[in-house]
């Protein structure tokens, strides 16, 4: 590995965000999860929970700029609702869904300073009701034409890009904040894949 290539991955790894996570209940279509993939790699989020509680999930994301995004960051896998809010419980301080509900609020009225895991639903459906049951609060991006909603990717990256410039104001992406044990972890993943000679497109 060139001097060049380690600085870029300790660079990246030194801006990783362990206080703010995406997760993605029951998406269909994987271009739109290896979409989410490159956004949360492009703001330092590390860990992506996928819920699939309605068919099997992909054991591998067939396109390029999946295969290229998913070495970055770590997938946790679920197949239980309950399950997953009870990990997220443990690392998170809250958990806020996206959601069209009368109750959700602007996501440039929420403090994504705190620790928080951002949960996105179905692209037809959105997230379900018990996810939102059992979430802290419902957020939702502004919208001014005919329609309700962006593509699933989209609202992603709109939703992560605001808590990239908050934490970023706030001072979060100036010092690392991976645990030690997880930074030493992730440098072996990342030189691995490296090694391996898989580029980042």
């Amino acid at each position: 590995m060139t001097p060049e290539r380690k600085g870029k991955l300790l660079g990246a790894l030194n801006k990783r965000q362990p206080g703010l996570a995406v997760v993605l209940e029951n998406v269909e279509d994987p271009r739109n999860v290896t979409a989410v993939m490159r956004s949360c790699d492009a703001v330092g989020i590390q860990d992506i929970y996928i819920i699939t509680t309605e068919g099997p999930r992909p054991e591998k994301y067939k396109f390029v700029s999946g295969r290229s995004a998913e070495k970055w960051v770590t997938l946790h896998h679920f197949d239980n609702l309950e399950a997953c809010v009870a990990v997220l419980r443990s690392r998170y301080q809250r958990i806020l869904t996206t959601s069209l509900t009368g109750d959700s609020v602007s996501i440039y009225d929420v403090d994504f300073t705190q620790s928080t895991a951002l949960v996105l639903g179905n692209e037809r459906r959105g997230v379900s009701e018990a996810f939102c049951a059992l979430a802290d609060g419902n957020i939702n991006i502004p919208m001014a034409g005919m329609l309700q909603s962006l593509n699933i990717s989209v609202a992603c990256a709109v939703c992560i890009y605001e808590a990239y410039r908050q934490k970023k104001a706030a001072g979060h992406y100036d010092a690392p904040a991976l645990p030690e044990a997880r930074m030493a972890e992730l440098k072996v993943q990342w030189s691995e894949g490296y090694k391996e000679g898989l580029t980042d497109n």
